[in-house]
């Protein structure tokens, strides 16, 4: 069980490296900008040449916009892919970039800077990182079942833990729980050894990239292409340092560039020189502390704390101590839960993304605005994401349901899960998925009215019950999908019948009182779930009024109380809520 919120740390004795601020990859654009669009991902060995030709395609649209700035139309043009995907893949841009640009619009719906458009298309090749094997691959063999109804005609899924302890609380015990595509298990990569390969991504491919983005002056050779400040600081997409400095304050040849003065452009060798220099020292921070890791304690930055030292030295609901300033992340992680509810609210969630890895048969509320959030690898739990104002991702789960108001969610290999959402954009739907059900939100609480407007989620637009649907396979992920197999449309989402709709209570969770709380559901249902809604609250006053017109003396009276209070914590077991209500009581 591992609960971790990765933020500045109390001063430790820095190493030399961790002293100076570290250029590390934006994972963000890696983790959520990723589209399975084939005609949006080019060949490696092309790659560059590919994108300068599209480059010139667009460029004439760019001019004509006044602004450097290119619109769905003529991205459809260019690439030859339907108005649709074309306006996704400037929503998802929206979605990833590092600041808000009021142009292109929160949804993607106006121009984008022809810039980040061809850094986004760029990154399309990226390859995610393989997942390692357990060191002790055996000794975790056995330790989850891995029948499923799916089994012998489907990839069977398979539970790998990392670790495996007895928790102190009887009602906890945990495993990280992986779903995977295949008979071989896969494992999550650490944070840091994800970090490593974005890095090497960049560091291979930072000269074409800055050929792409540079504009081309009078000279020979490498003089002849320089980037001014501005298109530098369009690199901001892809990198940028710990310690929150801008790459242009970062980088000698611009920093204390008089506001006043455009700055003079800067040699693309130049910037190149020194970007690669900053990622080698990077690396080279990174590689010390992996091999330092390797040999000692796991650091914190890995996320795998064993359930003693998490038990040990940190209660259930704490947030441990990260011992690696560099590695300062904007990221709260609820990790490996097993058999129990945990509660986070805003002032328990530290940066702008949380996720939740590797759960089991629990109840996870983030009652918090964020805007990122990533469900990966749960199964049997119920996740409950008060407020996403950019993207939710639900990746490798099994019989999870997901509760989320949220600007956009992408739901990728997913198996018999089902979806409440308030979202403002159409549900995207990728990868190996099956028996997945969506239905509109269902929950509310106190501030999650306050949530929503923080981070900017509209309650009166949700396009729940229309899922935008891709293809099967991930041209981003080597494992699925192997040479010579074409792919096809995933398998889309069946809405849930409104008579099998329910509203999902929150419990009072201890919160303050809130000035102007949330009373019910900020997102309007669907005619026909309210319609039903009606008949079930109408039946349930019904019997409500019979049983207070019953003509009972006090000895019936109590039997009734008591026949309904058995039927009630029966069903309390049967359904497995009674553990919620230890969980919560202890917290």
């Amino acid at each position: 069980m591992v609960d971790e919120t990765l933020d500045p740390p109390p001063a430790t004795p820095p190493t030399a490296a961790a002293s100076l601020p570290l250029l590390r990859p934006r994972r963000v654009a890696f983790e959520y900008g990723l589209l399975p669009i084939p005609k949006l991902i080019f060949p490696e060995g092309t790659l560059a040449q590919t994108l300068s030709q599209l480059k010139e395609k667009l460029a004439p649209a760019a001019a004509a916009s006044g602004d450097g700035r290119v619109g769905a139309a003529a991205l459809a043009e260019a690439l030859q892919i339907p108005p649709d995907q074309a306006a996704l893949a400037l929503g998802v841009l929206a979605a990833v970039l590092p600041s808000e640009d009021p142009a292109l619009g929160a949804g993607g719906s106006g121009g984008a800077d022809l810039r980040d458009v061809l850094l986004f298309l760029y990154i399309q090749s990226y390859k995610r990182l393989v997942p390692r094997p357990h060191k002790d691959s055996p000794a975790v063999a056995d330790v989850w079942p891995s029948t499923s109804a799916f089994d012998g005609y489907l990839p069977r899924r398979s539970a790998t833990p990392r670790t495996w302890r007895s928790c102190s609380l009887s009602c906890c015990t945990t495993a990280d729980y992986q779903l995977v595509r295949s008979n071989s298990r896969r494992f999550i990569p650490s944070q840091a050894d994800e970090e490593i390969h974005q890095l090497s991504y960049l560091q291979k491919h930072m000269a074409n990239i800055l050929t792409l983005l540079a504009d081309s002056v009078e000279g020979e050779g490498d003089d002849s292409l320089v980037l001014t400040m501005e298109t530098f600081e369009h690199l901001g997409f892809l990198v940028h340092f710990s310690e929150g400095t801008s790459l242009s304050q970062a980088a000698t040849f611009f920093a204390n560039s008089d506001p006043d003065m455009p700055a003079a452009p800067v040699s693309a060798a130049q910037v190149h020189d020194w970007i690669l220099q900053n990622i080698a020292s990077s690396l080279e921070f990174y590689t010390e502390k992996s091999t330092a890791k390797e040999g000692s304690q796991q650091i914190a930055s890995d996320l795998d704390v064993t359930m003693a030292d998490a038990n040990t030295s940190h209660p259930r609901n704490n947030t441990p101590t990260v011992v690696n300033p560099a590695f300062h992340r904007n990221s709260t992680f609820v990790e490996g839960f097993s058999k129990t509810s945990v509660v986070k609210h805003a002032s328990d969630v530290k940066g702008h993304s949380v996720k939740v890895l590797n759960c089991h048969d629990s109840v996870i509320y983030i009652l918090a605005p964020v805007k990122y959030a990533t469900v990966y690898g749960c199964s049997d739990t119920t996740v409950v994401l008060g407020a996403v104002g950019k993207v939710v991702k639900v990746e490798h789960c099994e019989r999870v349901h997901i509760i989320a108001a949220a600007k956009r969610i992408c739901i990728a290999n997913c198996r018999e899960c089902i979806f409440y959402l308030g979202v403002n954009h159409q549900p995207l739907i990728v990868g190996d998925n099956h028996k997945l059900h969506i239905a509109p939100f269902n929950t509310y609480y106190p501030r999650l009215g306050e949530h929503m407007t923080q981070v900017g989620v509209d309650p009166s637009t949700n396009k729940w019950d229309q899922p935008f649907v891709l293809g099967v396979i991930d041209p981003h992920d080597s494992l699925s999908h192997p040479a010579g197999v074409s792919d096809v449309q995933a398998e889309s989402a069946t809405c849930v019948d409104p008579n099998l709709f329910t509203n999902f209570l929150i419990p009072n969770l201890f919160e303050d009182a809130v000035q102007d709380p949330t009373e019910r559901n900020p997102f309007p249902l669907p005619e026909i779930y309210q319609a039903s809604q009606s008949k079930k609250q109408a039946v349930l006053e019904d019997t409500q009024k019979t049983i207070r017109e019953l003509q009972l003396d006090e000895n019936r009276k109590k039997e009734l109380a008591s026949a309904l209070h058995a039927q009630f914590k029966d069903w309390l077991y049967a359904t497995g809520n009674i553990r919620q209500l230890y969980c919560l009581q202890g917290d």
